[in-house]
């Protein structure tokens, strides 16, 4: 479909393709020249800025006389002093593809269609409702940043530009999405990042093929390396500075219009287990607060399933006094350990669920008075032994301990199945279980980039921001894995440790 010469055929045109929609406004107005000019404008009532449609209108009214002053000259053309006028009110377009046309209007801009010219203008008139930059919500720190990204990809990319305020910080931006028409941009900083990733990434978005986008986790699914995996081969957060390291890292972001999370790629698996405020404490510190998070992620893995073991096949391993307090407290109880463990856990799932979707004035109430009540009521109803109570809410404490929330998925998935192994075949079943989840975590990539790296394959450089977190003044090369040029962040860096007088 093609424009066409006449506003008021191009306007019936318009008309057609939005179904005569009740929200499409169109209409025509007079240009007083030597002759009168037809222009006609379209533009959907709820994405519009209503005063700034009426600047627009105002201002080609009053500068008739400008332009026919500057049209007796036979230099320019109608469009291109339109064009000139209208910049001094917002940002302007010219468009010569009706499908173009359609896409602006979408877009909350303004279109103008001028008689004898094939030409469009579409002002930029959108109305700016947005939501407040705020603080994340699932990645809050004690000391750090406050902001947060929001819903609008423009504020999103200035939270990032406002961190780093260099010209290498290169954007591109797509449009995906057959009917949701949603903009996705990918930011890296240029010099830094290992140009390979980037074509990775831009072939992978480029090839998508959908009609809609809703929200960044759509992208995050179709562009992953493995699809059948728990474990996520893409990062995402709503904390800018988070986005502004890994691109000085040489990583590349990708935020997608209408959400506030921004995916971050390529990613390692211990980078799920360093928070932002690592970096702004003390390297002692930051050092013990990781070790404890590891610490977790194994309790919060195995504690079921060990318990299980130990209860079941390898009472011999318990020392006798324990052994005798647990044999006391599961007298009575009708069921296996295994059905137990089972029992507590599925039905913690279900309130930590209903804490997420009720209401914040009572979610967060029904959860935890949820959890004493049943808890409680199970072990005087001779369900459950206390025991089994205290392994299931330390798992579920320890789990809320990593600071990445799509971490803390798999590993509720795996604590299910290392359960059944544990029930199965004690000790050695949770040794192959976790020699299997080794092996599959060895055998992941994030575009390219092993996702062990650098503990498999071992990098001794990048030792030093893994599981410790040395001094700042040691972190002076970026990690090998990822960037393999412009590798040094910091000059002279062995000779900026501190030194005693």
């Amino acid at each position: 479909m093609s424009l066409l010469s006449d506003s008021l055929l191009n306007i019936e045109q318009v008309k057609a393709t939005f179904g005569n929609s009740d929200d499409l406004k169109t209409g025509e107005m007079y240009l007083e020249l030597e002759t009168n000019y037809k222009i006609g404008f379209a533009f959907l009532e709820q994405m519009v800025d209503r005063n700034l449609f009426q600047d627009i209108m105002n201002g080609l009214t009053a500068k008739s006389s400008e332009l026919m002053e500057a049209m007796e000259t036979g230099f320019y053309e109608l469009p291109d002093l339109m064009k000139n006028i209208l910049q001094t009110l917002g940002e302007v377009r010219t468009i010569k593809d009706y499908q173009e046309v359609c896409y602006r209007i979408l877009s909350g801009e303004t279109v103008v269609f001028i008689d004898s010219y094939t030409q469009v203008l579409s002002v930029n008139t959108a109305a700016e409702e947005q939501r407040s930059v705020e603080e994340p919500m699932t990645q809050s720190v004690v000391r750090g940043p406050r902001d947060g990204f929001t819903e609008s990809i423009g504020t999103n990319i200035s939270l990032i530009r406002k961190r780093i305020k260099s010209p290498n910080l290169w954007l591109e931006s797509m449009t995906i999405g057959r009917v949701t028409q949603t903009t996705v941009s990918m930011m890296y900083i240029n010099g830094i990042v290992n140009d390979k990733i980037v074509d990775e990434v831009r072939q992978r978005l480029e090839r998508i093929d959908i009609d809609g986008i809703l929200e960044s986790g759509n992208i995050e699914e179709l562009i992953q390396d493995e699809t059948f995996t728990p474990f996520p081969t893409v990062y995402n957060t709503e904390r800018p500075d988070v986005i502004a390291s890994g691109l000085l890292e040489g990583r590349v972001a990708i935020l997608v219009d209408g959400t506030p999370f921004v995916l971050e790629a390529p990613v390692i698996f211990t980078q799920f287990f360093q928070s932002s405020e690592d970096y702004y404490q003390r390297a002692e510190f930051a050092t013990l607060i990781r070790i404890l998070r590891y610490m977790c992620f194994f309790i919060s893995l195995m504690a079921p399933s060990f318990y299980i073991a130990m209860t079941t096949f390898h009472q011999e391993l318990v020392p006798s006094s324990l052994l005798f307090n647990l044999a006391a407290q599961r007298e009575g109880i009708p069921f296996p350990a295994f059905v137990e463990a089972l029992l507590m856990e599925v039905t913690f799932e279900i309130l930590r669920e209903a804490g997420v979707r009720l209401p914040k004035t009572v979610g967060q109430a029904v959860s935890i008075v949820g959890a004493l009540v049943i808890g409680q009521g199970a072990v005087d109803a001779g369900l459950v032994s206390p025991a089994m109570v205290i392994v299931v809410a330390i798992t579920a404490i320890a789990n809320f301990v990593i600071p990445a929330f799509s971490m803390g998925i798999p590993i509720r998935i795996i604590r299910f199945i290392l359960m059944v192994f544990a029930a199965t075949f004690g000790l050695f079943g949770i040794t192959v279980g976790l020699i299997a989840m080794v092996q599959h975590l060895c055998s992941l990539r994030s575009f390219g980039v092993p996702y062990m790296s650098p503990m498999a394959p071992f990098v001794m450089a990048d030792q030093k921001d893994t599981i410790l977190r040395l001094p700042q003044w040691s972190l002076f090369s970026r990690p090998r894995f990822i960037s393999q040029k412009n590798n040094i962040r910091e000059n002279n860096a062995p000779t900026t440790k501190p030194k005693r007088k």
